[in-house]
């Protein structure tokens, strides 16, 4: 199947809606990473990045302040759970570790009672020493999305993915929030995603 306007459209309309997905808000170091490691999870629906963890109002990639990069996933907790999110998180960097540029930060930014519960619970029996543990764990007050040159940035560098997007009439916002566009963002990184809209020519470029 050819990556066409259709596909791409056709796609998005079948993903799940804002009302059937929660969200994980995390970061662990440079954005650009996470956002194509997660958009390729199976149950993750969209995906886009910003700043968060800070007190700086309207913070920019030039005017951060004391603000964090970090990736919001939108996920159906019908095919995937928190908890399994969780996982995946905790191996994704070493939380015995902390950076020091807080730009780069890990940091984990719940939002609910339940989440925190979960972060708690993983602490108590996963296998870390929670002592040990120098990620940060927080409430998330705001998250700001950033610039949208930073949103599905290595989609945005192979021609023929991003053009597709263009073809088919999507502005930044609409790519930022498609979940076709975080399955390909997470495809053209080298993860493995099975999609069926990608042919062989796709897969090869």
């Amino acid at each position: 199947m050819t990556l066409t306007p259709t596909v791409l459209h056709e796609y998005d309309r079948a993903a799940p809606g804002a009302d059937q997905t929660e969200t994980a808000t995390f970061g662990v170091g440079c954005f650009w990473g996470p956002d194509a490691e997660f958009g390729g999870i199976d149950g993750v629906v969209r995906t886009r990045v910003g700043y968060a963890g800070g007190t700086t109002a309207d913070p920019t990639y030039h005017s951060l302040g004391d603000h964090t990069e970090v990736v919001q996933v939108a996920y159906d907790p019908a095919a995937v759970s928190y908890a399994e999110l969780l996982q995946r998180i905790f191996t994704s960097h070493n939380p015995r570790r902390q950076t020091g540029k807080r730009q780069y930060h890990n940091v984990l930014l719940t939002e609910t009672d339940a989440q925190a519960e979960a972060v708690r619970a993983y602490l108590e029996t996963g296998p870390f020493d929670p002592g040990s543990v120098e990620t940060r764990i927080e409430d998330l007050s705001r998250f700001s999305p950033a610039e949208h040159y930073h949103q599905k940035y290595n989609l945005r560098s192979r021609r023929w993915a991003k053009q597709a997007f263009d073809e088919a009439g999507y502005d930044a916002e609409q790519l930022r929030d498609s979940p076709a566009a975080a399955k390909l963002n997470a495809h053209v990184s080298g993860h493995d995603v099975s999609l069926p809209f990608l042919d062989a020519r796709n897969r090869s470029e």
